[in-house]
């Protein structure tokens, strides 16, 4: 049995054997592991190739200085495990408690070891079917009309092994160092070897190429040391608290901005890496200089016949020597192991370091091919947490799930409530949503309308930029209008060159909500659903195209949105105004009231009290309705009077005061009438 089977894994094409799966996903990184889980809890047929013994391989390197920028929160004063995930940014999903961060360190900024034990873990405890020591160097196509895609994926590994399968997830990263070649570029050290003991760098003189978190990273090690650091970049320092992307400087590595700043040598500068030259004296002391200086020059002749800028210009800003330069740029995607007939090709402009994709993480060039992880983290470059892990494991079970509808016609997961639960519903979500939190303007809640507005199907973390497909991804339609629940920060408050912490910067009415700086809820409203064309023409900055209407809930110091005045009301006058009709909840006596006294009830008592549903009611729940103003107090009639305590008002006050007595629904009252 164990030979038949082994046997009917095997494909033959062309004489060679293949290894067929319905899945295969190249890299056990912490998005391989993650989409592994997705497909083992779902029982689909898949493996992970891994090139290491162990996974997570590149954290066993880096961050050369093993201190991760990822924040550890361990405490948030809530016991709500998806709202605690907002500030646990390490942790992968999945059903097994034990599999949390906050176990494995209780640093805030965690050592890097601490996630390589965390990913062995995660792939050992769930038993996910990773095959290490295989390093995929060869991936091509297949023509064929009967696979899933039209095509199938052939992979080869360095022994020649050759693998098939249906659909293929590429969760390899960006681990390529971003090199830049000049004149002299061969005295440069990566950041990938260069040495971590600071004594090495002992009254040195250092040139960091780079101005990222590696580059900081690498000048807070050895600052303490150095004769002075120099800087240079061709662009200007970007600080996450001013651009709100945390790919960008974070506070616990920027202490050369003290240095630079408090005139203690250490400095920043400009300029066109490509457009610098080094040269080499016979001290071994590395010179700047520019490379239209060395133009019809010859580099080996001696430093002695070269022109430095200096001789022309006797302050120019690098014009002493150097021991080290160190390279410090980041790293691209792997573009080399894709055949042509992939067409995985680079972005444009500052994304050519990550392959093109959809926004819905399929490859532009080809069907069947998603990009996981850091190497998808074109869709949101800049703007959300899509390149790290506190984003990714989010879009990560977004594409499983467009998967699973498109391979499986397992329609994309929802749930569908009366419309009376639809402000309560929104409210949750925006409290507690971890992939709204972390994933804001590309990931939203889709709530689908029913006919008449009288229900409605809420669908979870949809990527926003697919949101005109979203009948085709999700299984589900949408022929009465949907609301759009999103996460954004203001239009204005983000940017390298913007003061964040300016007077008066945070909004805290709510008929102000619109100028909310801060993180907020915004939710979107359109009668249909939007067109491709719509989405293409949308206004510059905006996630979604225009809605028939929007309303942004103000934003929260506490992040806290469930203030009755300031947050809840206008959400509900707001949804109010969009379906056209009452979605207040009401006592039973006012059900009772509006039976009589309208042509349409409620939602709220449609479906509640006429169905003999509610709140049962009792004298301290009445109490609270009158001094809320909710009800009338029966109490204060005067039965000294010349009415009798057996009137009318005597007894209706009897009535409300007695819960023990049911009040019998509009239709028995008709029946009694008739009869």
């Amino acid at each position: 049995l164990g030979l038949a089977l082994y046997a009917s894994s095997l494909c033959v094409v062309s004489g060679a054997a293949f290894l067929y799966h319905d899945y295969c996903i190249i890299g056990a990184g912490p998005s391989g592991l993650q989409a592994a889980y997705f497909l083992q809890q779902a029982g689909r047929d898949y493996v992970v190739f891994e090139r290491s013994h162990a996974p997570g391989s590149f954290f066993a390197l880096y961050p050369r200085h093993r201190k991760l920028i990822s924040i550890n929160k361990r405490y948030t004063g809530k016991s709500n495990a998806e709202f605690n995930l907002r500030h646990d940014w390490n942790s992968l999903l999945s059903h097994d408690r034990r599999l949390l961060f906050r176990r494995y360190s209780r640093d805030f900024f965690p050592d890097a070891d601490a996630m390589v034990r965390y990913l062995e873990d995660f792939a050992s405890l769930l038993k996910l079917r990773v095959q290490y020591n295989t390093a995929i160097v060869h991936v091509t196509l297949e023509r064929d009309e009967q696979a899933w895609n039209g095509h199938y994926f052939l992979l080869t590994d360095q022994d020649r092994q050759n693998y098939k399968c249906s659909s293929l997830l590429v969760a390899t990263g960006t681990w390529v160092p971003n090199v830049v070649n000049f004149p002299g570029s061969e005295y440069v050290e990566g950041y990938e070897t260069v040495s971590i003991n600071p004594e090495d760098f002992a009254g040195q003189t250092v040139l960091i190429l780079g101005r990222g978190n590696s580059a900081f990273e690498t000048a807070e090690n050895i600052l303490g040391v150095t004769n002075f650091i120099h800087m240079v970049s061709r662009s200007r320092v970007r600080l996450s608290w001013a651009t709100h992307y945390v790919g960008d400087l974070r506070a616990i590595n920027n202490g050369l901005l003290d240095t630079y700043q408090l005139k203690s040598l250490d400095g920043l500068l400009e300029g066109n890496l490509e457009d610098l030259a080094i040269i080499k004296d016979k001290k071994g002391k590395l010179h700047i200089t520019l490379r239209f200086y060395l133009e019809n020059r010859n580099i080996s002749a001696g430093i002695e016949s070269i022109t430095l800028p200096q001789d022309e210009l006797d302050n120019f800003a690098t014009r002493a020597p150097y021991d080290r330069v160190i390279r410090c740029l980041g790293w691209k995607f792997d573009f080399s192991i894709y055949n042509r007939s992939l067409r995985v090709m680079p972005g444009k402009g500052n994304k050519k370091k990550y392959p093109q994709i959809k926004p819905s993480y399929e490859s532009r060039g080809t069907r069947g091919l998603f990009v996981l992880g850091t190497a998808s983290h074109s869709v949101d470059f800049r703007k959300s947490a899509g390149g790290f892990i506190h984003g990714f494991r989010y879009t990560t079970r977004a594409v499983h799930r467009l998967l699973e509808n498109r391979h499986h016609g397992v329609p994309w997961p929802s749930t569908v409530y009366p419309i009376t639960q639809l402000t309560n519903s929104i409210i949750k979500r925006v409290n507690e949503a971890s992939g709204l939190y972390q994933m804001f303007s590309v990931l939203a809640d889709i709530i689908l309308l029913r006919e008449n507005a009288t229900a409605f199907e809420y669908l979870e973390e949809y990527p926003v930029g697919v949101l005109a497909e979203l009948e085709m991804q999700t299984g589900r339609k949408a022929p009465n209008g949907l609301f759009v629940i999103i996460m954004e920060y203001g239009r204005n408050f983000s940017g390298a060159d913007k003061d964040v912490f300016y007077y008066n910067r945070a909004v805290g009415e709510a008929q102000h909500a619109w100028q909310s700086n801060f993180l907020h809820p915004v939710i979107y409203y359109y009668k249909r659903l939007p067109t491709e064309r719509e989405m293409r023409l949308r206004p510059p900055d905006w996630p979604l195209p225009r809605p028939d209407a929007i309303h942004h809930i103000v934003e929260d110091f506490l992040t806290d949105w469930t203030a009755p005045n300031a947050h809840i009301l206008p959400l509900r006058r707001f949804l109010e105004n969009c379906l056209g009709t009452d979605l207040r909840n009401f006592f039973a006596e006012s059900c009772f009231l509006f039976a009589f006294t309208r042509q349409k009830l409620p939602p709220f008592c449609q479906q509640g009290y006429v169905r003999m549903q509610g709140l049962v009611g009792s004298e301290g729940l009445r109490r609270h309705a009158v001094e809320a103003g909710l009800l009338e107090d029966y109490t204060l009639t005067d039965f000294s009077g010349d009415r009798p305590p057996d009137s009318h008002e005597g007894s209706q006050d009897q009535l409300l005061r007695d819960h023990a007595i049911p009040v019998r629904p509009l239709q028995h009252l008709v029946n009694a009438k008739d009869e």
